[in-house]
């Protein structure tokens, strides 16, 4: 396995964001981690990310210690969120030239144009943060997110703000790096319908607990408790959003 989360719990003073979660990611798959806001989903990317630590648990990446091994994990992981803002008064071209010179890139002029080309943002170059869409943003931080062709990616959100044909660009993108297997990523959406169509398994949560592992098939009928003969997880969220959902697994 690429990924192991074991046991993974996050307290926060009285609040348990996160409690005794535990999944695995296999070499070249997209896993969804998916669940109503709340479920704890943000709490273990960051706590994948080193940005905050565990409670109790442990994450192996790689086959490392991302408590012993941080920055030699970290240099082969990226990260994309419609959350994280770039300085807003720098250009789309010198944020990511930021980026490219952290990650020690050959050819960075190469690279950054080649990304601007895959994700349709040329004419956005010269264009300070500040003036961009929330869409045009997302995409500056998918560039990014692609820069240094990392092992692991990790994405929250990566469609949000998008328009269809955007989010059309990034999907296929996504989908090309899984058919190459040279890229595993970790997936966030409250999107059921793409999560379908993206991930081949799922982790669903709620209320920082694991509910079900598996394909969406397996989701939807582990937490629906009935047999289906397509995945429903649209209908799994909203059950769980009535505050009916139990443990399934």
């Amino acid at each position: 396995m690429l990924v192991e989360v074991h046991r993974l719990t996050k307290v926060f003073r009285n609040f348990t964001a996160v409690s005794d979660v535990s999944f695995s990611i296999r070499e070249g798959e997209i896993l969804g981690l998916l669940g109503p806001n709340g479920a704890g989903k943000s709490t273990i990317i960051h706590t994948m990310l080193g940005l905050i630590s565990p409670t109790a648990g442990e994450i192996r990446i790689f086959g490392l210690s991302l408590a012993t091994h941080r920055s030699e994990i970290l240099e082969r992981v990226n990260f994309s969120s419609p959350y994280v803002s770039f300085p807003p008064r720098l250009t789309v071209y010198e944020n990511l030239n930021v980026f490219a010179h952290l990650y020690a890139l050959r050819d960075p002029a190469a690279k950054i144009s080649e990304l601007m080309r895959r994700f349709s943002i040329e004419h956005l170059r010269d264009k300070p943060m500040t003036r961009l869409s929330s869409g045009e943003g997302v995409c500056v931080g998918l560039c990014k997110a692609f820069m240094n062709e990392p092992k692991l990616l990790l994405l929250d959100e990566p469609t949000a703000h998008l328009d269809p044909r955007a989010s059309l660009r990034v999907k296929e993108a996504l989908l090309e790096l899984r058919d190459r297997g040279t890229t595993t990523i970790l997936y966030t959406s409250h999107n059921m319908a793409e999560a379908e169509q993206m991930c081949g398994r799922v982790v669903f949560l709620n209320r920082g607990r694991v509910l079900a592992i598996g394909s969406p098939i397996e989701v939807t009928q582990a937490i629906l408790r009935e047999e289906r003969v397509a995945p429903a997880l649209e209908e799994v969220f909203l059950k769980l959003g009535e505050g009916r959902g139990d443990e399934a697994a």
